[in-house]
């Protein structure tokens, strides 16, 4: 039972810090208020609430149910709506978005660190080094002045930390394409925008000051994280540093009130006004990006992600983890063939990873959840592809070995028939060492959802064309895989040593070299160079 502070309260402050919930709040006209989803009516004390009984007058009362419905009230206007095409939206993409997603999806699984002061951090290493990303805790997500906490004080706002958190800072970076210079513009958003992105609109066993409190507790969230970048050169874009500055900024918050006919004040939405951190120069500058002193980093955020990640979150972690992280890696190029290990560090973390390979009942566990969060993501239209070579039939789970199976009743039974008949049959137990086996195994790709994998295609083309027009203008290289192995062989250097030279992965090289994909017309000039493949007995 919540309580609530009527008209005739004087205001003089004294039950403020007496609330245990922090439920009791000024508002913009500096009276007090109760927010009635924290206000819990101090059930773990017999005696009376500690706001009524250290008020002199005993002024807060028992808050009555609303009667009727709630009626429209005037509000700042929402800056922009998302989704305008039904389908999807444009969000910001950079690297800094990508890592705030995750660190805000995986929480206490994430592989904090404590600095020589004591206080918590996340270092990001990008590019082999030459640059990183560093992200920090605060407690207030509204002070100006936001101060980093130490080790101590971060860990109980990492352990609150809400996956669905991921969402709303999804939705704010989709909010951040529509304006020129975000990182001095606000944009609004309202719990009624939030309650619909997310679904929440749909839940009816939950109560307005629920939802309410639960919209103003996962807004937050990202507010509290505070990024340092060091950016290196790219092309014509030189070398760059962000000072330490929020992600983002929680500008106000407007509470909307109604009073009943007794006079009850009852909170009956919110407001939000929110602005990109100095980040936004950065990566999404428009006019920089046009004279190459900042990038315009953008990808595509589908509709249906939100929901599907607000409907599954407490069952299934580890899909709605591996789904944020394709929404980025996908925006790299569809084709990304990625190892089992690093999915597997993507929903459960590197801890959990290693403790499964070392204890054989936590590794059965894990293989169980991984394929039942597979078989989730595949429920969805994220189709996995197993690589044939590294993740064969026999190591597959239970599920895609069963979708072979015709439809139709008399394919189906000829298809038991002659699987009856092999040595092996689809339904086998795997084979002994499947973990170590899954640990060298690969995914191909992923197969995505028509409105998703429909703005990657059109990003794809256009990549290509450009790449065509580029190729005009340059001599046509014939160097496959065979003559690279052969001549990185003949001066000595391994795949590790080429692979650091190129600022590239060894299995990228190892790639190459198998001729699994082609190398861009840049990376082949600098093999050539490296391995000192004279151009001119190579041209077609």
């Amino acid at each position: 039972m919540a309580y609530t502070i009527p008209n005739s309260c004087v205001h003089c402050g004294i039950c403020l810090p007496e609330c245990p919930t922090g439920a009791i709040q000024l508002d913009k006209n500096q009276e007090h208020w109760v927010e009635p989803g924290l206000c819990n009516d101090c059930e773990d004390r017999d005696a009376k609430p500690l706001c009524v009984s250290s008020c002199p007058d005993s002024l807060p009362l028992t808050l009555p149910n609303k009667k009727g419905r709630y009626k429209a009230e005037p509000r700042i206007l929402n800056t922009h709506y998302l989704f305008a095409n039904g389908h999807n939206n444009p969000i910001a993409s950079s690297m800094v978005i990508w890592e705030t997603c995750n660190l805000l999806a995986k929480g206490t699984v994430f592989p904090w660190q404590i600095d020589g002061n004591g206080k918590l951090y996340f270092e990001r290493q990008v590019k082999q080094g030459k640059g990183k990303i560093e992200f920090r805790l605060t407690k207030n997500a509204t002070t100006k002045i936001a101060k980093t906490l130490s080790q101590s004080n971060a860990t109980s706002i990492i352990e609150s930390m809400d996956i669905r958190a991921a969402c709303v800072h999804l939705i704010f970076a989709a909010f951040v394409t529509n304006l020129e210079r975000p990182w001095e513009q606000e944009f609004t958003i309202d719990n009624k925008q939030l309650e619909t992105h997310l679904g929440l609109n749909k839940r009816k066993d939950l109560s307005k000051a629920a939802k309410l409190t639960l919209i103003k507790t996962l807004v937050q969230q990202p507010c509290k994280l505070i990024t340092k970048i060091d950016w290196f050169r790219q092309g014509k874009i030189q070398a760059f540093s962000v000072p330490e500055d929020r992600i983002w900024h929680l500008v106000a918050i407007d509470n909307h009130f109604q009073e009943d006919a007794d006079g009850y004040k009852h909170l009956v939405g919110m407001t939000f006004r929110i602005k990109a951190g100095i980040w936004a120069k950065y990566f999404l500058n428009k006019q920089g990006y046009k004279k190459y002193v900042a990038y315009y980093q953008y990808g595509t955020l589908p509709k249906f992600l939100l929901t599907t990640v607000m409907t599954i979150w407490h069952q299934h972690e580890g899909t709605v983890r591996m789904m944020l992280w394709l929404l980025f890696k996908t925006k790299m190029g569809r084709q990304q063939r990625i190892t089992v290990p690093k999915l597997m560090y993507v929903a459960y973390g590197e801890a959990k990873v290693r403790e499964a390979s070392v204890h054989r009942e936590k590794r059965k566990r894990l293989l169980r959840r991984f394929e039942s969060d597979l078989e989730v993501l595949n429920h969805y239209h994220i189709k996995p592809i197993f690589d044939p070579i590294t993740y064969p039939t026999k190591i597959q789970p239970l599920w895609a070995r069963l979708a072979v199976i015709p439809d139709d009743a008399d394919e189906a039974m000829e298809f038991w028939i002659n699987d009856g008949c092999n040595e092996t049959s689809i339904t086998d137990a795997a084979p002994p060492g499947k973990w170590n086996l899954l640990m060298k195994a690969r995914i191909l790709n992923f197969e995505l959802p028509p409105e998703w994998d429909k703005q990657l295609s059109r990003w794809e083309n256009k990549k290509q064309r450009k790449a065509r027009r580029q190729s005009k203008t340059q001599t046509t290289v014939n160097l496959n895989g065979e003559k690279i192995s052969a001549a990185r062989k003949r001066l000595g250097i391994s795949q590790r040593k080429l692979a650091q030279q190129l600022d590239k992965s060894q299995s990228w090289v190892r790639d190459i070299e198998n001729s699994r994909f082609s190398a861009k017309s840049g990376d082949l000039s600098k093999i050539m160079k490296i391995l000192h493949i004279d151009s001119s007995t190579n041209e077609e």
